[in-house]
Order: C-alpha cells, then structure tokens, then sequence
C-alpha cells in the first residue's frame, strides 16, 4: 500500500507518518521509485503500536524507539526481549538512596519479594525499574504514616500475580513471537487505565456494601 492508504486504513496523518519514519520509529517503506514507497500489513501493526505509546501510554519519543529497538534485539532471548521492552517503558521516580525511608522502604520490598518466593524479582532488582518504582510508592506510604509494612502490600503483590497470569495468557493468544512482543507493551500500556478504572468501580462497590444503604455492618 502508498503512503495515503497506509494513513487511510490507520487513521494516522501522512505528515505524522513520515515524522515517525524520519524518527526511526516506523521502518522504512520498500523502496518502488525515487519518490513513493510501499507499505504493508507489518506496517500498519507497527504504526498502531506507536500510536498506542504515544497517544494511550503517553510514552515520550525517545523511550517508544527505545521499546521499539527491544523489540528488533535478536541478541536476546524471548524471556529477555520482553522484559527489556516492557522496562523501557516510562516509570515513576527513582528512590533517593541516601533517605532514610527509601532505606527501610528496600527492606520492606525485600522482604516482601523474599517472602513470595519472587527470586527473579530479586535477582534483577537494581536493574529493575518496577523494583525502584515500588520502593519509592511504599517510602512515600511510609512518610505519610499509611499502611505498608509486608503483610499489607502481599494482598497487592498477590493479586499482581494473577494480572501477570491474564497477561500472559492474552500475549500468548499470538503466535509469533515478535507479535507477542509487541502485544506485551501495548497491552501493558493499554490495559493500565482500565485496572486503574476497575479498581475505582470495585472500591465503590464494596463501599456500598459495607456503608451503603442497608448494609448491615456496624
């Protein structure tokens, strides 16, 4: 397909088609003459997947061609090629080191993974950059004076792991492995707000269980 098709059936403008081509983020089109190219079906799968970056996930230009270069390592093996592409992923702040709570915070997290018999988590925690996020969230709680010592992030981590099963019971429903690949960052950003969304809905649900109208709670 031309470039105008490849815009029609993504939806995508043709000038935003070719800043993502100047960017690296879309390969390049084969080559028919000086001045058109063809594009196909490889195409518009990686150009909805930049979409999805960019537009759902909000991931900066610099760190989708980061994911996107993952993605294209085939130094690494399947397990390591997702996890690079899903850890290149923007995340929330870095701990400070040298602050007391961060400290205890590592403890905390530690303990937590040591206690779920997550040795891989442990093993890769300083390259990790969900392991740093969730030493920061659990200094903060801390700070605040909320909840967040082991027994009371292992209901989190536990229901963490049956996500972890969904997702990648939904990656595997692609066969190919570069389509897993891309379907484990998008569905990663993607699925984001809609388990933020639910667990909005369930909080408000189980509210009105207990307080609501009728309920019999004291």
């Amino acid at each position: 397909m031309r470039l105008a098709e490849l815009s029609r059936r993504s939806g995508v403008p043709t000038a935003t088609i070719k800043y993502y081509l100047r960017e690296g983020l879309l390969p390049a089109g084969h080559r028919v003459s000086a001045t058109q190219a063809e594009y196909d079906e490889a195409h518009l799968q990686r150009l909805r997947l930049v979409r999805a970056l960019i537009q759902v996930g909000r991931v900066p230009i610099t760190s989708a061609r980061e994911v996107l270069t993952a993605l294209e390592d085939d130094s690494l093996d399947h397990n390591s090629r997702l996890g690079t592409a899903v850890w290149a992923l923007p995340h929330g702040p870095e701990p400070t080191e040298e602050d007391a709570a961060a400290q205890e915070a590592r403890r905390t997290v530690d303990a937590l993974l040591a206690g779920l018999g997550w040795a891989n988590a442990q093993e890769y925690a300083d390259e990790s950059p969900a392991y740093r996020m969730l030493v920061t969230a659990v200094a903060t709680l801390s700070r605040l004076g909320y909840p967040c010592a082991v027994d009371d992030l292992a209901p989190y981590a536990r229901s963490g792991h049956q996500l972890a099963v969904a997702d990648l019971d939904l990656i595997e429903r692609y066969e190919s492995p570069d389509r897993q690949l891309e379907a484990a960052v998008a569905l990663t950003v993607l699925y984001e707000p809609v388990l933020l969304s639910l667990r909005r809905i369930a909080q408000a649900e189980e509210s009105n269980r207990r307080y609501g109208q009728g309920s019999t709670r004291a």
